[in-house]
């Protein structure tokens, strides 16, 4: 229920809605529009290749050697966005931020990016469309990429202040996600409303389950 319900102070309780979909807590941080369904990858670590792991270091001898470094890390990160591109995929969800090349590759080419998702969203999603997060730089980044979600639509959605990614997935369950988007005038009257249709919720649970 957490994962599932938005709760929006200083408007009105009328205000209030059920809306399909996810909505997500982060906005875009890239948001190109694209008609009809849309490729979606999961990812969990940061696109732009790392110069150092954890427990190694990296000598560099001049700033020559340090900038051809950067250098190699940016073109593989086009060299993916580019893959990306060609596999169709529009659009990127991260559990992590990504680095600022990124977000401008992104936009080069036309790939929306929502960045910095909670653990719970990221479960809900694999939950939702049978997908786990996507490993980009392994022995072969030039895999064609199959594990990908179904954006059925992919929005920016503005509640109050605060912008949010709406976006539907394509199900691979019965179960079929919206997101219940609750208004009140203070947080204690929306946290009233959450709390007693929690309950609400799990009493119905129960009673189908018996």
């Amino acid at each position: 229920f957490a994962a599932l319900h938005r709760a929006v102070p200083g408007l009105p309780a009328r205000g209030s809605a059920v809306l399909p979909g996810l909505v997500l807590r982060c906005g875009f941080a890239v948001y190109s529009p694209a008609p009809g369904p849309r490729r979606a990858l999961l990812l969990s670590e940061p696109l732009r290749p790392a110069l150092t792991a954890p427990g190694r270091q990296l000598a560099v001898h001049s700033e020559g050697q340090y900038r051809a470094a950067l250098r190699w890390a940016d073109s593989r990160t086009e060299a993916f966005m580019k893959h990306l591109q060609s596999n169709d995929v529009q659009l990127l969800l991260s559990s992590v931020k990504q680095d600022e090349e990124v977000i401008y590759y992104a936009k080069l080419y036309g790939v929306s990016v929502v960045e910095g998702l909670s653990s719970e969203e990221m479960a809900l999603i694999s939950e939702i469309t049978g997908v786990s997060p996507y490993a980009p730089f392994g022995d072969n980044m030039y895999r064609e990429i199959t594990e990908t979600a179904v954006a059925t639509f992919c929005q920016p959605l503005l509640l109050g202040s605060k912008r949010c990614a709406h976006i539907g997935f394509s199900s691979v369950c019965a179960f079929q996600p919206h997101c219940l988007i609750l208004c009140g005038p203070v947080d204690g009257v929306n946290e009233q409303h959450a709390a007693a249709l929690q309950g609400a919720f799990t009493m119905l649970q129960q009673l189908f389950e018996t």
